[in-house]
């Protein structure tokens, strides 16, 4: 064998590995979200789904808002196989005329980004794509959603904190948006409250509700009365708590804990707090 058959063998060896080599398959944990396909001759690199997170989209140059629920992350890279490999803002327009065709909206557009908002089956969904000059993108879409309370104080450290500040702030009661009907989920919430009420019989205590600054003051007010007024129900009609131990005020978006500025000071803001009378 010559030397020149010998180089043309090798060639052919590393073509031939190297054209396997190129073609990438997705992450094996990975798939397309369910509202998109991806752009042609492309894999995913990575991803990450969590059932509840935050993540901050770009509104406005310069300004960002965090949206809270379930996220996921989807990195994507073409194939080194492709011919051709679509522009960054190819790859943007793609996914706004995605995103405009079932009823969403551009929230904000620059070179490299897409910031886009849609409603689905009443669901608030996020989208922003980020595009590279090298041909690569990464998907972050957030659907937004209250998050599933685990973890609740109990009665003993409801007692513990109106002993030492007179008021506890209950995070485990929550409502639908802009109504005062408490979800079933409440329940254990509601049901350690009673437990203090039931352990310290001369504890009498004010039912104060809370809301963010979204809406007008008026609103807000009758709507933190109403809801508090529905958990002092909800302690007379199903634990038998005796009404006089019990008063019912709204403070409104006038005794905030945090910012109304992002989505998570606006959570820390909806709350009802127990104060010692």
């Amino acid at each position: 064998m010559n030397k020149r058959t010998l180089a043309l063998m090798l060639l052919l060896v590393f073509l031939t590995t190297a054209g396997v080599a190129v073609v990438q398959k997705d992450d094996p944990k990975c798939k397309d979200h369910p509202l998109f396909t991806r752009m042609p001759d492309y894999w995913i690199r990575s991803c990450k789904q969590v059932q509840f997170d935050s993540y901050e989209f770009v509104v406005a140059k310069g300004k960002k808002e965090a949206v809270e629920g379930q996220l996921w992350r989807i990195t994507y890279y073409p194939q080194a196989t492709a011919l051709s490999k679509p522009s960054q803002l190819q790859i943007q327009r793609n996914y706004e005329n995605a995103v405009q065709k079932l009823g969403g909206t551009v929230v904000y557009s620059e070179k490299g980004l897409s910031t886009m908002k849609l409603v689905q089956d009443g669901k608030e969904i996020w989208v922003e794509v980020q595009a590279s000059f090298a041909g690569g993108y990464g998907l972050s879409i957030a659907q937004k959603q209250d998050m599933a309370q685990d973890i609740l104080a109990d009665a003993a450290a409801m007692g513990k904190d109106i002993n030492a500040t007179g008021h506890v702030a209950v995070y485990g009661i929550l409502f639908d948006s802009g109504k005062s009907l408490i979800k079933p989920e409440s329940a254990q919430a509601i049901g350690e409250i009673a437990k203090l009420l039931n352990g310290q019989p001369g504890l009498k205590l004010y039912v104060v509700g809370h809301t963010d600054n979204v809406g007008g003051v008026e609103s807000n007010i009758r709507l933190s009365k109403d809801r508090a007024e529905a958990v002092l129900q909800a302690l007379v009609r199903d634990h038998g708590i005796a009404p006089h131990r019990l008063l019912a005020f709204g403070c409104g978006l006038f005794s905030p804990v945090a910012v109304n500025d992002s989505e998570a000071g606006r959570a820390k803001n909806r709350r009802v707090e127990l104060v010692k009378q």
